[in-house]
């Protein structure tokens, strides 16, 4: 850090700095914890401000001089923002499962996840900073993640004014020049950045009044990290998705080199996209609401492990009997109806008749049902919830019943 006395040419004005993150602290008190321990890192590389995965905040001394302490503040706000929502780990993940590489692709997972941040950020004692990125100024709505934002524009004329933006890596996962590495000073470990999310969740949860609905939401994730079983099920839905087959399609937009052997005429090329899942969430008696609301979070889950592509998920809630097949909006929003016997058999028949057919088909259920006798045509998941006894007689009115393991043409992982 530059260690030069205020007015000297090019120094750092930590004084307006400090003063500005105060400001941010008394106007969003449920993000003191974080804003606090952003470790501050004197940078003239820097076009603004910028944060790594490992809680630095560079700072441009120019930037600090030439911005008002108000629009400071937000800034401030802005980019802890960015590593509270874990962008970084994001924007990799979106970029291996998308395919995306380059500063351009890098330049629009920025923007995309400023959108997700200014679309509720400013106004409660926190002015809009000049140049801030709103979902408006792309013509997009307010109120989506930045997954959701990132398919929705391109690099363009309504971006040409603000291909500057760069908040560092801790927006886009990509390192910088100016970026100390994981092996420089006065960086967080990962458990000090874990005990940082779950102190400001802690605080929205405890007045959830004084917070937007989208910190409630992130602060409700908060509060269920991920755990290892829905790390195995999503690595069991990739897998599953990896089968010949299994999400790919033809396209005429890159055509099939093959072209060039069959004069005249064009071929389509084989791509791979993201696959289609159908979620059958058991309902029945034997499943408790503590059950069905983790089944909500491991839906949520899925989704993200699909990319964040919502038209991708269906989800359809059974008991003895199917339910309506539902196309994924919010997870929080799907109806568990249900509370009767189990017989996943026709939540199967109904996934697997809809259009288009499922890729992968995820079953989230006690086990106490009757399968299918026969292999589905695509590959299947079953996320189980673990029971303390192997005999239950859940099924019906049969108190002899005992129910059958999955089978083997599942990939079984134990949910809890």
């Amino acid at each position: 850090m530059n260690t030069r006395a205020p007015g000297t040419p090019g120094a750092l004005d930590l004084d307006k700095l400090y003063a500005a993150r105060l400001q941010a602290a008394r106007a969003r008190p449920y993000l003191a914890t974080a804003l606090f321990a952003l470790h501050v890192v004197e940078s003239p590389r820097v076009p603004t401000m910028a944060v790594d995965r490992h809680w630095r905040c560079y700072v441009s001394p120019g930037f600090v001089e030439r911005t008002p302490e108000e629009e400071l503040a937000a800034v401030w706000v802005h980019e802890v923002s960015h590593l509270l929502r874990d962008h970084h780990g994001r924007s990799e993940r979106v970029a291996r499962q998308r395919g995306l590489t380059g500063p351009g692709e890098r330049l629009r997972m920025n923007i995309a996840a400023d959108c997700e941040i200014n679309d509720d950020a400013f106004g409660d004692g926190l002015v809009r900073p000049e140049g801030a990125v709103v979902p408006s100024l792309l013509k997009l709505h307010s109120g989506q993640l930045m997954e959701d934002y990132l398919r929705q524009f391109r690099l363009g004329p309504l971006t040409q004014d603000i291909v500057w933006l760069d908040c560092g890596s801790g927006a886009d996962g990509l390192e910088r020049a100016w970026d100390l590495g994981p092996d420089g000073a006065h960086g967080l470990s990962a458990q000090e950045r874990d005990a940082v999310r779950f102190r400001v969740a802690e605080g929205i949860k405890a007045r959830p009044g004084d917070s937007p609905e989208g910190w409630q939401r992130w602060a409700e994730d908060a509060f269920h990290p991920p755990q290892p079983w829905r790390e195995l099920l999503g690595a069991a839905i990739r897998s599953a998705a990896t089968g010949p087959g299994a999400g790919q399609d033809y396209t005429y937009g890159r055509p099939s080199r093959r072209s060039a052997a069959v004069p005249g005429a064009v071929l389509p090329s084989l791509r791979r996209r993201p696959p289609r899942v159908s979620v059958v969430i058991d309902t029945s008696g034997s499943v408790s609401d503590a059950e069905l609301g983790s089944a909500l979070l491991e839906v949520a889950a899925i989704t993200r492990s699909v990319g964040g592509r919502r038209d991708l998920v269906t989800v359809l809630t059974c008991d003895a009997a199917a339910r309506v097949v539902h196309p994924l909006c919010r997870a929080e929003g799907i109806p568990l109806v249900g509370g009767g016997g189990t017989d996943l058999r026709s939540g199967f028949t109904a996934a697997l008749r809809a259009r288009p057919r499922p890729d992968v088909v995820v079953a989230l259920t006690d086990g106490q049902t009757p399968w299918p006798d026969r292999r589905p045509p695509c590959r299947t998941v079953v996320g189980l919830f673990p029971r303390q006894h192997a005999r239950r007689p859940q099924y019906e009115d049969d108190p002899d019943y005992e129910p059958d393991t999955p089978p083997d043409w599942a990939r079984v992982v134990e949910i809890g």
